[in-house]
């Protein structure tokens, strides 16, 4: 085994013994609601903030987990997170017509998280799969971090901040789908072809 599968099985782990306990929270948080205390803030803001770390764990677990070669996601699974994530101040398109090869689905959250980090005030990302990934970023205000889009092109990059990690990750993901990443930087519009 090699370390980067070690390391997604790492992933996987984690966010496997992190998902019971965040669904037992959601869970209680629903049966006090039941028993007439929805209206208050606070059950709002405990439902909204269990509901948002599990859709962030499960997006974490197909973007940091294990993805085998012709291994499946459904679009019910990844479409709540996708769902999730677009409830934010970034708006997301990404519709498949069908199931998707998890190795793909894996590139294509890892991208969606480099997208989430260049437009932290907001924006829309598109998603087209085909033969390569494709996202269109717009944003009237993108983070101006050349560093880190050359973590998505540069095998030699030093790497960044652990909160950044996705970026290399992107990389090494499409490397194992014999993809390179190409960019296209225009004034608040960025397209990441994989």
């Amino acid at each position: 085994m090699v370390p980067a599968e070690m390391n997604a099985l790492l992933g996987s782990r984690i966010c496997h013994d992190l998902i019971s306990p965040l669904g037992a929270i959601c869970n209680g948080v629903e049966l006090v609601e039941m028993m007439g205390s929805a209206g208050s803030a606070e059950i709002a803001l405990l439902s909204d903030s269990a509901a948002a770390a599990n859709a962030r764990i499960r997006l974490f677990r197909i973007a940091f987990g294990m993805a085998a070669p012709g291994q499946k996601i459904g679009w019910g699974e990844l479409g709540s997170v996708v769902d999730t994530l677009s409830a934010g101040r970034m708006k997301i398109d990404w519709a498949p017509a069908s199931d998707l090869d998890r190795v793909e689905a894996k590139l294509g959250v890892l991208l969606v998280l480099c997208a989430e980090t260049l437009i932290p005030f907001g924006g829309t990302v598109r998603v087209e799969m085909g033969p390569r990934i494709t996202l269109e970023i717009a944003a009237e205000r993108m983070r101006d971090a050349p560093e880190l889009l050359q973590q998505l092109i540069d095998d030699t990059a030093e790497l960044p901040a652990p909160s950044e990690l996705h970026f290399p990750l992107a990389r090494v993901a499409a490397a194992e789908l014999g993809r390179r990443i190409d960019l296209n930087v225009a004034e608040g519009q960025l397209r990441i072809t994989a």
